[in-house]
Order: structure tokens, then sequence, then C-alpha cells
């Protein structure tokens, strides 16, 4: 029996579970109201959005009330760790180091953003031992 393959959120499923992280458990119409303060959603479409969610495993609904409650089925940082899982297989061939030096090279780091980088690698490099 194969590993059970994980749910890659698409980009409007990531931007309801950014609310759900942010905010806690929401109903359809709070999540609907967030999502009209960036581009203007219907309280049908975030409906519809939202149940493909729960039958997909990312939210849990709540039913016992009225109106439904909803939250993510996973903390962020493990939906973090999953996507980056995937991205580094997709686009660096599974190459962490690859993925480093791009995202060094892409942006500067500032020296604070630095130091917390040498700590980690110490961290890593500590626990390695």
């Amino acid at each position: 029996m194969g590993r059970k393959k994980s749910i890659r959120p698409t980009d409007r499923e990531l931007t309801i579970l950014s609310i759900l992280w942010r905010r806690g458990p929401c109903t359809v119409g709070d999540v609907q109201e967030e999502l009209g303060k960036e581009k203007p959603t219907g309280y049908t479409t975030a409906l519809k959005l939202m149940q493909i969610m729960h039958e997909k495993g990312l939210l849990e609904r709540e039913e016992s009330r009225q109106p439904h409650i909803y939250r993510p089925q996973a903390p962020v940082e493990r939906t973090q760790s999953q996507l980056l899982k995937d991205f580094v297989e997709r686009v660096f061939a599974g190459s962490t180091q690859q993925l480093v030096l791009q995202a060094l090279g892409a942006k500067n780091a500032s020296p604070e953003e630095l130091a917390e980088i040498r700590a980690l690698l110490d961290e890593i490099e500590g626990n390695k031992s």
C-alpha cells in the first residue's frame, strides 16, 4: 500500500486557509467577508470553495450548529512544510542546497536574517553529531 498523496491547495484555497489560521474557526460568511476585502466574492462562491476544501480534507466542519463553523485540518506549519517539500521536489529536483542558494541570491538578506540562518545551521549541525 502506497503513501497517501497529500492534497496541494490551490491559491484561492491557500487564501482561505490563511484567513482561518489568522482568525481561527469561522463561518462561511466570515471568510466571505475577508475574501471580499481582496477581491469581490459572493457567498455561494465562498461556500462552494469551502465545501470542496472539506471534501478534499483541507477543512474540518462543525455541523452541530448553524451556521457551520470551519477550521483548517492541519496547522500552518505542517501545510507550509508539505508545500515546501513538494516545491523543492518539483522545482529544484529535491536539492535543498539549490533552493537556499536561489533564495539567498534572489533577495539580499539583512544582517539579522543572516544571523538567524547561521544559528539555525549551527543548531542543525549540532543535532547531527
